[in-house]
Formats: structure tokens, sequence, C-alpha cells
């Protein structure tokens, strides 16, 4: 199976558009107001038909209800959702029944012990992301550059699609995926030149490096 690579926090018709054209398999867009990657309806309306058909579009939101989902939703016309927050298996289950959408659950990775919730995540989800604890002071869960240890992963028995985010760049994609054997790789900060500002060139370099990586490992 071919390695997904997956732009995330995209918030301009430009920088859409580049990662679309350097091959991005899937294009994420926040619902978060806290964080500086997020984006109002009437934007990811835009964004939404932009996308159609030329990748998988992912709305990302965190603890969010029931209304915001169904916003997002609507507007984005999303094939899969990411909950990023501290959803519960049940919270998960829920929303799965009244969206009738995937979802990918991301999950916070610092120790083994983090794992633990694994197996329950894995009976409702359809994907699983890993990435990095934020630290205890954070105002959001993710975006934040930092990477966690890869060697967490190594071995694991996961019959569900995994993917790798938090501090990954050009320089590291290729070691997170050796380690890992992740099927996909998610990155937002390590594409930006600042914080929510993508930056064009840094988005195909790293999606060049991401299927360069691929090849080696096929």
């Amino acid at each position: 199976m071919s390695l997904i690579v997956k732009i995330c926090g995209l918030s301009t018709p430009e920088t859409l558009d580049v990662a679309l054209a350097a091959g991005a398999d899937m294009v994420g867009f926040v619902f978060f107001p806290p964080s500086p990657r997020h984006i109002g309806l009437d934007l990811a309306r835009e964004l939404g038909k932009q996308a159609k058909g030329r990748a998988v579009k992912v709305a990302l939101s965190v603890d969010a209800d029931d209304a915001l989902l169904a916003n997002s939703i609507d507007a984005l016309q999303p094939q899969i959702l990411q909950l990023h927050g501290k959803e519960t298996v049940a919270r998960i289950r829920d929303i799965k029944q009244k969206f009738g959408l995937p979802v990918m659950k991301a999950i916070a990775v610092e120790a083994k012990a983090d794992l633990a919730a694994l197996p329950g995540y894995a009976a409702v989800c359809d994907r699983i992301l890993f990435d990095a604890k934020p630290p205890k002071d954070a105002t959001r869960p993710g975006g934040l550059g930092a990477a966690f240890d890869w060697h967490l992963l190594e071995g694991l028995d996961l019959k569900l699609p995994f993917m790798v985010s938090g501090g990954l760049n050009v320089s590291n994609v290729a070691e997170a995926l050796r380690i890992t054997r992740a099927g996909g790789v998610d990155i937002s900060s390590g594409v930006e030149s600042a914080p929510g500002v993508k930056d064009p060139e840094m988005i195909r370099t790293f999606i060049r490096a991401a299927r360069a990586t691929e090849e080696l490992m096929t």
C-alpha cells in the first residue's frame, strides 16, 4: 500500500493548490479557534470545493460539539473526521453514528503507557494518528512542532492503518518512517515559515522527501 502524505492546517487557496499539485493524498483543515490554522465556514466551503476530487479532505476538530461538527461537515464536505482532543470511545461511536463519516483519532504519545488506550480506540476508529504529547501549558493539542520517541511504535501490531505526526520535517521523515513503518505521515508546522503560515517550497520539498523514502522502503 502506498504511503499517505497529509498536509494539515491549510488555510489559503494558494497553499492548498501547492499541496494538491505536489501530490498530497490528504489535506487537513482545522476547526478549532485557538489554533493559528483555524478557518471559518465560508473559507472552508471555498477550500472544500477547490480540493474536491483531488485529495481526501480531512476536518480536524478538538472536543467539538455536534453543532460545530455539523457546520464544519456541511461547509467542507470532508471524507474523514480527525478528532484531536480527549474524545472518548463512546463519543467517537456516537459521532460516527450521527454523521456517518470515518474517524481518525489522534493519540498523544510520550511514553509506552500512552498506548494503553489504543485497543479501545482501534475498535471504533478507522485510522489512528500518533502525535507528540503537548506541554502541560499548551493551548492546543497539535501543530506544536515537537516529535515523540518513534521507537515507542516499533513492532506495533495494529490492524488499523496509522500515521505519525509531530515534529516531522524534511530531515527526519525518512527516519520516522523507517522506525515506525507507518502507512502515512502528517505535517503542519514543519512546512510553515511562521505559525499558521504555510511555505510553498517547504510543502513541495517535504512531499518529495516522503515519496523518496517510500521508494526506498518498497
